[in-house]
C-alpha cells in the first residue's frame, strides 16, 4: 500500500481574449525545481495552512483554500494580482496587497478539473484547477526561481512548441491545453469542465515519455 501523503495544490488557468482566440497565462518552472524543472505549466502550487487564513479573509470560507492557494500562487510567480475588478500588477513589497484591498468572489474562479495523482507518481497530489479572466493585468514578472518564465500564449501555439520539442508538458497539462484548444475565447473558458483521465495504452506508447514522467 502507498503510504505516501498526497498534497493538497491548486493551479489557475487564468485567460484573455487575444487577437486570434483565447490567450492563456503559463510559466515554466526553474531549474532548481524538485519536480518538472523546465515544463510548461499554469501558475500555481500546494496549498498550505496560511491558504485557509487567506480564504477566510478573502471569500469568508477557510475550506476555499485551494482557490486562495491559486491567487497566492499567480501573485508569487508571476506578479500579477487577482481582483475583483479583474488582473493588476502585484507590487513586488506587498505582492498580495491588491487581492486584500478588492479580492474576487469564489464564483470568479470557476473549476476546471480535479487531479489525483495515481500511486506511481514520484510527487503525489491532489490539485485542483480554476480559470480567472485576467484582463488589463499586463506583462507578467517571473519570480526568477520557481517560475524562470511567464508569458501569454494561444494553447494552439503550445501544442505546436510542445510538438516541436522546444516545449515540455506533463499529462495533466497536456490534457487541460487540449481541452482548452477547443475554447473559442475566454467566455469558454470560463465554461469550460471536464473529467480527468490517465493515459490510454495507445497514448502511454505514442506520446514522449515527457509527457508521462520527469525527464
Amino acid at each position: 500500500m502507498d503510504e505516501r501523503p498526497i498534497r493538497r495544490a491548486a493551479s489557475l488557468i487564468c485567460g484573455r481574449d487575444g487577437a486570434s482566440g483565447l490567450e492563456v497565462l503559463v510559466v515554466e518552472r526553474g531549474a532548481d525545481s524538485r519536480f518538472l524543472a523546465g515544463y510548461v505549466t499554469f501558475p500555481g502550487g500546494a496549498v498550505d495552512v496560511d491558504d485557509e487564513v487567506l480564504a477566510s479573509r478573502w471569500f469568508g470560507d477557510a475550506g476555499e483554500a485551494h482557490r486562495a492557494a491559486a491567487v497566492r500562487e499567480l501573485a508569487e510567480e508571476t506578479g500579477l494580482a487577482l481582483t475583483s475588478a479583474g488582473g493588476v500588477p502585484a507590487p513586488a513589497a506587498d505582492h498580495l496587497g491588491p487581492v486584500h484591498t478588492s479580492p474576487p468572489a469564489p464564483g470568479d474562479l470557476p473549476e476546471v478539473c480535479h487531479w489525483i495523482a495515481p500511486p506511481d507518481v514520484p510527487v503525489r497530489f491532489d490539485a485542483r484547477y480554476f480559470a480567472a479572466a485576467l484582463t488589463g493585468a499586463g506583462a507578467p514578472v517571473p519570480d526568477g526561481g520557481e517560475t524562470a518564465a511567464a508569458w501569454w500564449t494561444s494553447p494552439g501555439q503550445l501544442l505546436e512548441g510542445w510538438a516541436a520539442g522546444t516545449r515540455l508538458l506533463y499529462w495533466p497539462t497536456y490534457l487541460t491545453v487540449l481541452h482548452l484548444a477547443g475554447c473559442a475565447g475566454l467566455a469558454d473558458l470560463l465554461a469550460l469542465s471536464y473529467e480527468t483521465r490517465e493515459p490510454t495504452a495507445e497514448e502511454e506508447a505514442t506520446l514522449p515519455r515527457s509527457v508521462m514522467e520527469d525527464r
